[in-house]
């Protein structure tokens, strides 16, 4: 079984803050969308049901991993500044 990384998994400490976020701040809602949809698409690449290289695979988690680095870095700040 794949492990889930989706947000809400991920940091479960700020799950009302990431709706909120995600609410109020466009450009964490972009941020939010674009780290789902790789999240989704490694996903369907580990259970096989989609094929592709191990590099693509590789760079997809690179990319997912800086959108969830720029995600929590925003968390983070609002928190501070609240």
């Amino acid at each position: 079984m794949v492990e889930k990384h989706d947000l809400i998994h991920e940091l479960p400490e700020f799950r009302e803050q990431i709706h909120q976020m995600k609410m109020d701040n466009a450009h964490f809602a972009k941020l939010f969308d674009e780290y789902h949809q790789h999240d989704h698409e490694v996903r369907r690449i580990e259970n096989g049901a989609e094929v592709s290289s191990d590099e693509y695979i590789e760079n997809l988690k690179k990319q997912r991993l800086n959108l969830k680095d720029q995600l929590f870095a925003m968390l983070k700040s609002a928190e501070a500044s609240a």
